[in-house]
């Protein structure tokens, strides 16, 4: 377990090393530049002069070459700093803190509702007699994952809230305002968790050991709940660390659609902006939480198949 541990570590340092080095790149190849962004200020970048542009670029130390700044700002990250915002001078370790709270919520949220809308969707589909109703069942995945997010959150904010006024449009405040955009977001992870489970079912179910336990009489229920979903969660298990980072990204176009406060939002204002520290900013925190979601999920696999954790053990040689 220690080499395994250990190898997991390296991999995980080799991850947001990677992470850290493409997005700095493609961030300097976009067209553009940074300082005459920040100096318009939002405004007219025709109003702005040369010698304002160059004394934001050296402020910022946008002027040194490219390998030199890739250097300097990877050194002070490993030191837990990732630099100010060239917006508005905030460090970029408070803007995350600030807004992380708000996007924690709502990926937690959206996280629970997949799994409790997919897990339902492939367990009925399993459970049922009925073939229409099977096939129905199995179809919602692939319309779930085909739905563009954002087409879903404004189809969602036009029936629930400008016809129905059953939940707000707009805004983070309240529980209420919570709903729409964790089903938005839930939705095609639910897709995805509901696809790999059922099919994961029907590969359990059809296994030796499951046509045993019917013939020794078990019920349905009995099998279905106590032998067939533990071995066939494995996959869908596996699909959480996946799904962190689709969240996080899929929080980018809900948060917008619905003009809630977070990390999304935040995001695409620093995309837009080309604020490359916040930016790199987002791509660690989301590197980071997939690594640690990823070995959690790793560690968490043997005990649900001990057989795993069995094929791990070095062979004894005598």
């Amino acid at each position: 377990m220690r080499t395994y541990l250990l190898r997991r570590l390296l991999q995980a340092v080799f991850v947001l090393w990677a992470a850290y080095t493409v997005s700095f790149g493609v961030l300097f190849l976009l067209p553009g530049d940074p300082a005459t962004i920040m100096a318009a200020g939002g405004g007219d970048a025709s109003t702005v002069t040369p010698a304002q542009t160059r004394a934001l670029r050296h402020q910022y130390g946008l002027d040194q070459p490219l390998a030199e700044q890739y250097g300097t700002r990877l050194l002070h990250a490993l030191h837990g700093d990732l630099g100010r915002s060239v917006r508005n001078g905030v460090p970029v370790t408070r803007l995350l803190s600030h807004d992380l709270p708000t996007t924690v919520q709502l990926a937690v949220c959206a996280l629970l509702l997949a799994l409790v809308l997919g897990s339902a969707v492939a367990l009925l589909a399993s459970w049922t007699r009925s073939g229409p109703l099977r096939q129905f069942l199995l179809s919602l995945p692939a319309l779930g994952v085909s739905a563009p997010t954002f087409w879903v959150g404004l189809v969602l904010v036009q029936l629930f809230s400008f016809r129905w006024h059953v939940f707000p449009a707009f805004g983070d405040e309240g529980l209420d305002s919570l709903v729409l955009p964790s089903v938005t977001l839930a939705l095609p992870g639910a897709a995805l968790i509901a696809q790999v489970l059922a099919k994961s079912l029907r590969t359990a179910l059809a296994e030796p050991y499951v046509q045993t336990a019917l013939a020794k009489g078990a019920n349905r229920r009995r099998v279905l709940f106590g032998h067939a979903l533990r071995n066939a969660s494995i996959a869908p298990l596996t699909l959480v660390g996946i799904m962190i980072g689709n969240l996080l990204a899929g929080a980018v176009v809900v948060e917008s659609v619905f003009a809630r406060a977070g990390i999304g939002r935040e995001t695409a204002a620093a995309v837009t902006a080309q604020d490359i520290p916040v930016v790199q900013g987002v791509v660690v925190l989301g590197a980071v939480t997939f690594v640690l979601t990823t070995l959690a999920v790793d560690l968490l696999l043997p005990l649900l198949d001990p057989r795993i954790t069995a094929t791990r053990k070095p062979t004894v040689r005598t």
